[in-house]
């Protein structure tokens, strides 16, 4: 893996709902799904407030032993890391030791010329310019070799910025590394002490640290990444590099109390935490990302390292918690947690074999043939074939997509969706591909 996450921000359109009606039933089934396809392996919990309404274990935690996954699993988080390194800065900030907007060179006076006006802030939201060092070429060779803070710093701290300070948002595990040495620096306590003394012991969080190698950890579940005939073990990553970026585990239940905590005030100030949950640029708020849409707004976090796959999600509005915890790499933890947000805010959610198809008339069905650009360079092409509506990506086969209402089609092949959008005269002017728990506009070119 060369990141320790793929973002997943949720971005939900619904209504808002007057009243929740969570079915657990319906939750397993959606989970199990991708847990029969081979798609997904772990654990998940949905909980209202103090409340659980789901709890559950998917697949081994280890294959070789057959040693089933539960909610008292230990997963490796990736970057929902990322969230309780913020709030470590956050910590400190409230007992007076820095201030979000000072230069890092305040904190570490070593740090290069180029840095001079990058804040905690920027690095907090990935906003600082620092270039990313798990992008770099040499990352692959690199990642199983132990490491301190200054030999990760030393990897990108001489390299140029991307862009100005504060100028746009760029997701950089390395400014992660800095807020961990700058913890460091300041509590004068290693990373993981702090953390386990200043988080997770006040939340009664027994169940979560920092992974190394080394340590017996009991529950802790085996990694893996799919391979050709099935799930092989993951690639090795010493865990002295990701550090507040990536470096954590937890469990499903302990991620609970986690959640309960931070947004109940057990740890920061009222306005502290009202600082964290407040995005900077492009949603992405303090280690957390924060949507809001159509009366909805969910504060996520995905996480990806090798051999695992998370997402840690939350309604503060309905004091909803998702928590998908998988220990297979692909996709499905961030599908499956907004899947189960949306049924525990009481909305529906069709699998791919309850699609059903309808029948459109072929010359209906010209109106959706066009170039449909989901990026500058990768477009989606939609065209009739003797009497079918067919879809190309590029440098991609073609599959025919399937109508289950009027602007609405499935594919077949995968589980995804294509949604066209139309403008007030009723033109049909761009698509919406729905994939992998994503929704992507594609204007019409």
């Amino acid at each position: 893996m060369r990141r320790y996450a793929a973002i997943a921000l949720a971005a939900l359109v619904l209504a808002p709902l007057p009243a929740l009606a969570q079915d657990p039933a319906r939750m397993d089934a959606v989970v199990r799904d991708d847990a029969d396809k081979g798609a997904f392996m772990g654990a998940v919990l949905v909980a209202r407030d103090d409340v659980v309404l789901f709890d559950k274990g998917y697949g081994s935690a280890n294959l070789e032993w057959n040693i089933p996954n539960d909610g008292a699993t230990k997963f490796r988080l990736g970057s929902v890391t990322k969230q309780f390194t913020a709030v470590a800065i956050l910590l400190l900030q409230d007992r007076g030791k820095l201030t979000l907007d000072a230069p890092v060179k305040t904190y570490l006076p070593d740090a290069p010329a180029a840095w001079d006006k990058v804040t905690v802030r920027h690095l907090l939201t990935h906003s600082a310019g620092i270039p990313n060092f798990t992008n770099f070429p040499d990352y692959g060779a690199t990642k199983t070799l132990p490491a301190t803070h200054d030999s990760l710093i030393a990897r990108f701290r001489d390299k140029p910025l991307e862009f100005a300070p504060g100028e746009k948002f760029a997701y950089s595990n390395s400014g992660y590394v800095l807020l961990s040495a700058i913890v460091e620096k300041l509590s004068g306590q290693g990373y993981a002490a702090f953390v386990a003394e200043n988080l997770f012991k006040p939340l009664g969080m027994a169940d979560t640290g920092y992974d190394s190698h080394a340590m017996i950890l009991p529950r802790r579940a085996s990694g893996y990444a799919p391979g050709p005939k099935g799930p092989v073990n993951a690639d090795y990553i010493s865990m002295t590099i990701p550090q507040g970026a990536g470096g954590l585990y937890s469990t499903t239940r302990d991620l609970l109390k986690w959640q309960r905590g931070i947004y109940g005030g057990k740890l920061l100030k009222p306005a502290t935490v009202a600082a964290f949950r407040t995005p900077y640029k492009d949603g992405y708020a303090l280690g957390i990302g924060v949507q809001s849409a159509g009366g909805v707004t969910t504060i996520e976090h995905g996480g990806g390292i090798e051999g695992f796959n998370t997402s840690l999600a939350y309604d503060p509005d309905r004091k909803l918690t998702v928590v998908v915890l998988g220990n297979l790499n692909g996709p499905a933890p961030g599908k499956l947690s907004k899947a189960l947000m949306t049924l525990a805010r009481g909305g529906t959610v069709t699998l791919a074999a309850e699609r059903k198809e309808i029948t459109v008339a072929p010359d209906q069905l010209a109106q959706y043939e066009g170039v449909y650009e989901l990026a500058p360079t990768f477009a989606i092409t939609m065209r009739v074939k003797e009497g079918k509506l067919m879809t190309q990506a590029t440098g991609q086969q073609e599959f025919e997509l399937f109508p289950e209402s009027k602007d609405r089609f499935f594919l077949k092949v995968v589980d995804a969706q294509v949604e066209f959008t139309r403008d007030a005269s009723g033109k049909v002017t761009g698509a919406i591909l729905h994939q992998g728990g994503r929704s992507m506009p594609a204007p019409r070119k």
